[in-house]
């Protein structure tokens, strides 16, 4: 069973906005068995959206269209499909009575006529109600195709997925099993890993595949099953899994998709009840962006501090001005003595600091472009590790910034 995902606005396609709808569409889907086939971005225009409906005709069982719902002149989705299937628009009483409430209670004021005319949907289609906004999604089918419109607001598209297009899906639609298992990697590279796994992996079940996901400092091995017999598939994805992890030793630090090194080192953290602090120079934050983004991290991260200039690291931190004089700013020295003062000042078990030269100029340091030291606090001391990141500016500091949690979650686990 394919799907195609197809996002309707001239905000994407001048890269106002990102497309995050494609993505979280694309894994509801594959969790029941539907795999996308295509995504694409279309202009908010009549002839783009009538061509791209015509294109995927019986090419896709479902095409799910977000965006073009809303209420001004430029939302022309609506318009656009009654054209398609040589309809009209009516209103939906239930819709309007829903808008006209919405309006009320949460803006405090009135509903517009532009307001209420979000109950306007095409007579031959299934209204599905939004619960949680005033555009209701569209379900509409011809020939072999079922053409499904949602309001492009994420949180509004993933309510209606999930409480009205994917249940309506599974109850209609027999579909194999998709299952992955995902091995999660660090410190090494693509090429080195596919050497290693190189007969493992042409060993594999013709129903199992394996992809490569590679981003700074780590890379994800997604296996992939599909096929009728759900027991079968788990059963050969913890087998070739076991075989995988064998081969590759410690450089796995977990397994599944959403066990992103934060996840992982924060597990970590609880299970042996311990603290971290951080302390950020040329990483600007990254490192307690990543750790703040997983939910209950207060339960061992106790807070940061991004002393980027110079003289914040002293004024700020405390550091030594003799130390940073002596060594530059940009020296294993400085990124020890970051990591010390913040775990003092934290009162935490661990600290982790970063210093370096991220680009392309070099700042205050005479340290080549690309260099990062990584500094790591302990109970029992601190050290640290100088690394060469290279360029662009964004890769030092996304590489710099998976490699410190990496480093620390490395040092715990000896512990």
């Amino acid at each position: 069973m394919k799907a195609a995902v197809v996002t309707v606005g001239d905000e994407i396609l001048i890269g106002q906005i990102i497309d995050t709808n494609s993505g979280f569409i694309a894994k509801a889907f594959d969790k029941i068995g539907i795999g996308v086939y295509e995504m694409l971005s279309i202009s908010d225009d009549r002839m783009h959206i009538l061509t791209t409906l015509a294109a995927l005709q019986n090419r896709v069982d479902v095409v799910i269209i977000t965006g073009g719902l809303g209420p001004t002149k430029d939302d022309v989705t609506k318009t656009s499909l009654c054209e398609y299937f040589d309809d009209h628009l009516v209103r939906d009483e239930q819709v309007e009575t829903h808008v006209i409430s919405l309006i009320e209670k949460v803006m405090k004021r009135p509903a517009s006529q532009m307001n209420k005319d979000q109950a306007l949907v095409p007579s031959k289609a299934t209204v599905l109600f939004n619960a949680v906004g005033t555009a209701p999604g569209i379900w509409l089918e011809k020939g072999n195709t079922i053409f499904v419109s949602l309001p492009g607001v994420p949180f509004e598209m993933k309510y209606l997925i999930d409480n009205e297009i994917v249940p309506r899906l599974i109850e209609r639609f027999e579909r194999p099993y998709i299952l992955h298992k995902t091995l999660l990697t660090y410190g090494q590279g693509e090429s080195y890993i596919a050497e290693l796994i190189e007969d493992w992996e042409n060993n594999l079940p013709e129903f199992l595949r394996l992809a490569y996901l590679p981003s700074p400092g780590r890379v994800r091995l997604r296996l992939s099953a599909r096929g009728t017999d759900e027991e079968l598939l788990k059963a050969a994805l913890e087998a070739e899994a076991a075989k995988a992890k064998a081969i590759l030793g410690d450089i796995i630090i977990g397994f599944e998709e959403d066990e992103t090194i934060e996840v992982v080192l924060g597990t970590l953290l609880k299970d042996k009840k311990l603290t971290l602090a951080i302390a950020e120079s040329c990483t600007g934050g990254r490192i307690a962006q990543m750790l703040t983004s997983v939910a209950g991290s207060s339960a061992y991260f106790k807070g940061s501090t991004v002393t980027y200039a110079t003289e914040s690291k002293i004024n700020v931190l405390g550091v030594d001005k003799g130390i940073i004089d002596e060594f530059s700013v940009v020296s294993a020295q400085v990124a020890e003595a970051m990591a010390m003062r913040v775990k003092q000042i934290f009162g935490s078990d661990y600290a982790i600091s970063t210093t370096g030269n991220a680009g392309p100029s070099k700042g205050d340091a005479d340290a080549e472009v690309g260099t990062v030291f990584i500094a790591i606090a302990t109970p029992h001391g601190v050290f640290s590790h100088k690394y060469d990141f290279g360029q662009p500016r964004e890769k030092v500091i996304e590489r710099a910034a998976v490699k410190a949690l990496e480093n620390i979650y490395q040092e715990i686990l000896k512990n």
